[in-house]
């Protein structure tokens, strides 16, 4: 095997992600990755100095000489920029969630009043967040699990630290290349500019719910007006930067009557003399109740909401399911079939894990999922990693619903012999 590129992972040091990575690496017989904390960025301190410590870290450790970059060091005159001494660096970008610490910090890196305030990468950076926090108030942020603090903010924060990376890492690291591009990872995490660039580059994806004019739903009463106008009874709402089923409404509105229903992991908690605290349950709720629904419905619009036609998942025995595929490198390698009893299903909220065969798809149709998941992660053409949720309609249709640039921390998924990790730190030396 050729030495490997040196790999910088930006992360939370000692997470699952971060974990698999660098047992892979070892097991492949590669160096360590350098791990950079999103913590010492989001606190303000330099790439640079974040570089040197993790270099100077695996050296104390007895990292192979080939695994390192030149330290950034000081020279007389200020900064010195850094080499590689094996070869182009490889840089990595890694999910910030799970971690409250990160979450407060990111929302407060949004706020209007934020020292950095660099939008450049935000798909809808010129549309202001509704009741923004300020810098000081998202800094005194209460951790309360679930509760879904302000999404959007929590976004604008994210791209603008993706902005800075960005930056910081053409300064120093100048021959880099990243396995997704920054920029691309901002327009896979916001779901409407994801659906924007798939169906521009003739990927197949769920109907979006817009009106003749080409009007969108901005809270309950537009959603239900334009559901009743387009004759679109199911759809499926989307908090814009939502993951793991965060921010996620199957709803389905009866023409008739006026009656609905609505099935997702938003919990409610209302007061008599506050607002009501939205947070993720980490279940499915039912309701059925208008003016529940009507104030949850309006709180995702407040924060960026994208509504889809609802694409039946039929599967065995009445079940729904989904795959999720991942791509590395433009080719299509570990897919795991999620299989629920209920229209979401993903895998944390006890849906059944099965190989895509044993879901009942034939080989063509297995074949027509790669394909799908190909296209689209080439519609990202700076990328070379993502995980793809492809849909099967009843006709046989692909269709997919959504692009995760973090979507490979799959479990007891092989492809070749290899784990996901294991097969990118192949195919991406």
């Amino acid at each position: 095997m050729q030495p490997a590129e040196p790999l910088v992972v930006f992360c939370q040091p000692g997470d699952r992600r971060s974990a698999g990575i660098q047992q892979a690496r070892s097991r492949l017989g590669m160096p360590p990755a350098l791990l950079i904390p999103y913590t010492g960025l989001l606190e303000g301190q330099p790439l640079a100095d974040l570089l040197e410590r993790a270099v100077q870290s695996q050296v104390r450790n007895g990292a192979p000489a080939q695994s390192q970059l030149e330290s950034p060091g000081r020279r007389s005159g200020g900064h010195s920029a850094p080499g590689s001494a094996a070869g182009t660096p490889l840089l990595r970008l890694e999910s910030p969630g799970g971690s409250f610490t990160l979450e407060r910090a990111l929302i407060a890196l949004g706020a209007p009043d934020a020292p950095d305030a660099d939008d450049s990468l935000h798909p809808f950076g010129q549309q202001p967040d509704l009741r923004p926090l300020s810098f000081k108030a998202a800094s005194a942020l209460k951790e309360l699990p679930g509760v879904l603090h302000h999404p959007s903010q929590w976004f604008r924060g994210y791209c603008r630290l993706l902005a800075r990376l960005r930056q910081e890492a053409g300064q120093l690291l100048p021959a880099s290349r990243w396995t997704n591009d920054p920029a691309e990872i901002a327009a896979m995490t916001d779901k409407r500019r994801t659906q924007q660039i798939l169906a521009e580059s003739g990927v197949s994806v769920p109907r979006p719910l817009r009106g003749s004019g080409g009007q969108v739903p901005v809270d309950y009463a537009s959603l239900r007006e334009l559901m009743l106008s387009q004759r679109m009874h199911r759809v499926f709402i989307k908090l814009a930067s939502g993951s793991a089923a965060s921010g996620v409404i199957a709803y389905q509105l009866n023409p008739a009557t006026g009656a609905e229903s609505a099935v997702t992991t938003i919990g409610v908690e209302s007061y008599i003399t506050r607002p009501p605290v939205y947070y993720n349950s980490g279940k499915l709720q039912r309701y059925t109740d208008s003016a529940r629904l009507a104030g949850i419905i309006n709180w995702l619009y407040r924060h960026g909401a994208y509504a889809e036609q609802w694409i039946p998942k039929p599967g065995l025995n009445g079940h729904s399911f989904d795959i999720r595929q991942l791509v590395v490198a433009g080719d299509a390698c570990h897919a795991v079939a999620r299989v629920s009893t209920t229209p979401i299903t993903n895998l944390h909220l006890r849906s059944q894990r099965m190989t895509p065969a044993e879901a009942g798809l034939s080989e063509a149709q297995q074949a027509e999922v790669r394909r799908t998941a190909e296209a689209s992660l080439a519609a990202f053409p700076n990328c070379s990693v993502a995980g793809i949720d492809v849909l099967v309609g009843s006709s046989g249709q692909t269709y997919t619903a959504d692009v995760n640039p973090f979507g490979d921390l799959l479990y007891d998924v092989e492809y070749q012999g290899c784990n996901t990790y294991e097969w990118e730190m192949k195919q991406l030396p």
